[in-house]
Parts: C-alpha cells; sequence; structure tokens
C-alpha cells in the first residue's frame, strides 16, 4: 500500500530524545566486576550504558525471563488461565538446582507455578509448565528461539527452560534486555516479580516458603524484576527492572564474582539513570493521531494511534526550543484491518535529524462489508437515502 497523508506538527515539546551515542557517557564506568551489562531506557530503548552487550554467554536463570513471557502470552491469547493446574512429569520434578521440590504427579495451579519461577526461580517448575504449554521441553524451547528470532535477538539460543548448563544455550545482555523489556508489556507479571516472599502449598501439611532471589526488591525502592542467574559457568547475573518518577529502567549484569558486586553493579546503574535523566511521554496508545479510510470495510473510517506509549528521554536540566512531527498514514487500505495493524508511522526530527521514529496502528478491528451493506452504501451515495 503506498503511503500518503503527511502531516507536520511543529511544537515545543519541553523533552528530547537521547540518542545511543549520545547517551553513553565515556568518562563513566560501570559493572567493572562484570563480564557484560547494559543499561537500558524500556519505552524509548535508550541505551545508557553498555559493556560487551552483544557478547553471547551462558544466562543461567535469566532464561526463565523468556519463559515467563511466553506463558504471559498464553494468558493474553486465552491459550492459558491462571487457575488451570499443571500436572508435574517425572523429568519436570527430576531437575536439580533451584526448585519448589515440586512431587511426580502433583499438581498445582498456573498462578502457583509462576510464583514457583519468579520468586524461587524453581527449575522444576520450569519445566512443568513448558511440557504443559508445547508438550515437551524441547517444544517449548524451539518456541523460545522463534520468539528470540521475531524479536530481532542474534545473540541468543535457547535448549532449555530453565537455565540450567546445556551447550548451545547462550544469551547476551542486550538480547536479555530486550526479552525484559517485551515481558514488562504485560503489567500483571510484575505482581509476581516484585513479591519478596510467599508460601505454596499454604493451607497443606507441607508449606514451602518462598523468598525471593533477587534482593533488590526489597532493598532498592522501585525495583520490581525481574529475574536473578547462576551457574558455576555464568557466575552471578540479574535482569533487573525498577521503575520510578514515571520512567522504569532495565539493567542486565552477567558474569559477576558474587551476588553482593552483582547488586552493588545494578544499583550504581540505576541511581545514575535516575538522578541524570527524566523521561516525557508525549503520546498514550489510547490517543487518536489520525483516520484512514477503509475500501470495503464494515467500517468506512478507522482511527490511528501509537503502537505504544510515544516517550522521549532527557537529561535532567536540558530543553529543547521546537521540533517537527511528521505523521504519515497509509492513503488507501482495504478491509479487513485489525485491530494494531501498521498503517503509518511517527517520526519526530530535531535540526534535521530524526530523533525517534515509531508505527502507528489501527484502533480496532473492520470487517469486510457484506453485500448487504455495500448495496445500502451505494443506494446512499445514489440517492441520497440515510436510511
Amino acid at each position: 500500500m503506498k503511503t500518503a497523508v503527511i502531516v507536520c506538527l511543529t511544537a515545543i515539546f519541553f523533552f528530547n530524545h537521547v540518542p545511543f551515542t549520545d547517551a553513553m557517557e565515556g568518562d563513566k564506568e560501570f559493572a567493572d566486576q562484570a563480564t557484560s551489562a547494559i543499561l537500558m531506557e524500556r519505552d524509548t530503548g535508550t541505551v545508557l550504558f553498555e559493556k560487551n552487550s552483544h557478547e553471547q554467554l551462558p544466562p543461567a536463570s535469566m532464561t526463565k525471563v523468556m519463559t515467563m513471557l511466553l506463558i504471559m502470552e498464553a494468558i493474553e491469547d486465552g491459550r492459558l488461565t491462571w487457575d488451570d493446574k499443571v500436572r508435574t512429569s517425572e523429568r519436570a520434578a527430576s531437575m536439580g538446582g533451584s526448585q519448589i521440590f515440586l512431587e511426580p504427579g502433583e499438581e498445582m495451579t498456573v498462578k502457583e507455578m509462576m510464583k514457583g519461577i519468579a520468586i524461587a526461580s524453581g527449575n522444576d517448575a520450569s519445566v512443568a509448565m513448558a511440557e504443559h504449554l508445547a508438550g515437551s521441553e524441547n517444544e517449548f524451547a524451539a518456541k523460545m528461539n522463534e520468539k528470540a528470532k521475531s524479536l530481532g535477538l542474534e545473540n541468543t539460543h535457547f535448549v532449555n527452560s530453565n537455565g540450567l548448563p546445556a551447550e548451545n544455550h547462550y544469551s547476551s545482555a542486550y538480547d536479555l534486555a530486550v526479552i525484559g523489556k517485551e515481558l514488562l508489556r504485560h503489567e500483571a507479571i510484575t505482581e509476581f516479580t516484585s513479591l519478596y516472599e510467599d508460601y505454596l502449598r499454604k493451607d497443606s501439611d507441607d508449606p514451602f516458603w518462598l523468598v525471593n532471589t533477587n534482593k533488590l526488591v526489597k532493598f532498592y525502592p522501585g525495583v520490581d524484576g525481574l529475574k536473578t542467574g547462576f551457574t558455576r559457568e555464568a557466575k552471578y547475573c540479574l535482569t533487573a527492572s525498577a521503575n520510578k518518577d514515571g520512567m522504569r529502567m532495565i539493567s542486565v549484569v552477567m558474569g559477576a564474582p558474587t551476588p553482593q558486586e552483582r547488586n552493588r553493579q545494578i544499583t550504581e546503574m540505576f541511581d545514575y539513570a535516575y538522578s541524570q535523566y527524566q523521561l516525557h511521554t508525549r503520546y498514550q496508545p489510547t490517543d487518536v493521531l489520525g483516520e484512514i479510510k477503509i475500501d470495503k470495510g464494515a467500517k468506512s473510517l478507522v482511527q490511528i494511534v501509537p503502537e505504544k506509549p510515544v516517550s522521549v528521554l532527557m537529561k535532567k536540566g536540558e530543553s529543547i526550543e521546537g521540533a517537527e512531527e511528521k505523521i504519515t498514514l497509509n492513503n488507501k487500505v482495504k478491509a479487513p484491518v485489525f485491530e494494531g495493524q501498521e498503517l503509518g508511522s511517527l517520526v519526530i526530527e530535531k535540526d534535521g535529524k530524526t530523533i525517534l521514529t515509531q508505527p502507528l496502528v489501527a484502533s480496532e478491528n473492520v470487517e469486510e462489508a457484506t453485500l448487504w451493506q455495500l448495496m445500502r452504501r451505494t443506494r446512499s451515495v445514489l440517492f441520497g437515502d440515510a436510511s
């Protein structure tokens, strides 16, 4: 479909986007005791700091960020509910490492399994969920890799759902930040990842106390996830998220020598982000930025909205005198149209430089018009009959 209908708006935004090259400051050194690290703002994807962020490394239990993402997608798609019962196989129960000590044949709800994964990093719960969703862990790993590919990740390959050591199982700090960014689109996930402690089998004769492996959810204000990791090969790792002052940051550390060092490095990056930057949101996904005529649709027009919040990151104390918005919409769209279908783009420019580009999408489904609707529409045009 050809694109047309370009709307240019010049406005005073009072904010500015900090591009990758400008955001990274050469005098800032973090994660000195880690193999790899990254600091990313969630809404804009701006990288404020990185160290070997594309290096392929064992992710240990940070693998479960992808596992949780596929579970959340299944919930959203209606393929799974929180109350569904999940049976534990012999294989799932045999997982070593961190676990919630599931017994073969034991059943828990999806909600309970998610608590076991998000809080206690249960390897057994991860495998049980993988088998429940895909029939086998191998098939689930294939779905994990498909999702990684759809996100454009080039340095990730999963072999299992829990991160136990395996040949050809790797990811990178950048890729894990992107997976975390995608997971956080499902806001309900932080209801699990932000819990410091909870119980499983609470009303049974054998209650199991869960304590979050991510201590920062208790000791750093705003931290509400996401996942720790440790194996002898991977050392101490953490994909962390924090939400403060209307700005969500994601930080990943891989290969730290101790859990204390891992936490120190994460908190230093968060301290830097929240002391130096602020986020300004221009549009929400509910804001209508235009309309497009639909050819042979049950509705003649569909409203166009941002795919996600349109936000710009700026250094505290900085301002901008003006910027130009360019809204480009497809000028000829044929039904059917699907909610979320990309039908245009929003570009923000400053001084001739593009500082933000974001898709614009259909706000709702528009089905093809029935023959009767088309006949009535034709009659209305010919005879002016609005009935």
